[in-house]
């Protein structure tokens, strides 16, 4: 009896749902086993008990078509119920490998787009090595450790030194500046205003070159 024939395509993918439908039938065909062993309870004999009195005739006191005719249907069952329980096993293990072999595929490809986001990431000129809290740089959320590729309009290509950068805050008293900086190996964006604080200077961090 094919009962999952539509699962059945060497080239179709097994889903959530096709397992769903697979235990469905499952619960309906032991649902049917059940209904018919009532029934020979019910005629008070059991799968193998004998249809015929001690003198070798037929018992006339239980409907034997009933019974012959429950016990083929058990016999029946019960091969369809074995061999639906082999397809929730397979389609079970399918599903468990695909989702299993999903997840290497994506973790193979975050790994790539990382790699290849590093190859692409320019050189850093600069390194933040202090922040003061509540200053203008902890507020843009720099960072220590963050390794700077762009401040404003200096960048890797014309830094020469720390002064570069000084003169750049210094004519951008109260205006935004773009920063972009190298963080755990991805490059983080943010907007720092140089403005007069509580501290020294205008932005609240120390900032060193990064020797090449």
């Amino acid at each position: 009896m094919k009962m999952t024939e539509e699962n059945s395509c060497g080239g179709s993918e097994i889903t959530v749902d096709d397992v769903k439908n697979l235990v469905q039938k499952k619960d309906e065909i032991e649902e049917q086993i059940k209904v018919y062993f009532d029934v020979l309870e019910d005629q008070g004999v059991g799968v193998e008990g004998p249809l015929v009195d001690e003198e070798g005739f037929p018992r006339a006191d239980v409907n034997l078509y009933q019974i012959r005719a429950a016990r083929h249907n058990i016999s029946c069952l019960q091969n369809d119920h074995k061999a639906i329980m082999v397809e929730i096993e397979e389609a079970l293990h399918k599903l468990h490998a695909r989702e299993k072999a999903k997840r290497e595929q994506d973790k193979t490809e975050a790994q790539g787009e990382a790699m290849e986001q590093q190859l692409t990431l320019p050189p850093p000129f600069a390194r933040v090595d202090a922040v003061t809290q509540g200053s203008p740089a902890c507020g843009a959320g720099l960072r220590v450790g963050d390794e700077v590729v762009e401040f404003g309009s200096v960048n890797g290509e014309n830094f020469q030194n720390l002064q570069n950068i000084a003169s750049v805050v210094q004519h951008s008293e109260g205006k935004p500046l773009h920063i972009t900086v190298i963080r755990d190996g991805q490059k983080a964006q943010m907007s720092l205003t140089p403005q007069r604080w509580s501290g020294r200077g205008l932005l609240g961090c120390n900032i060193v070159p990064i020797r090449r």
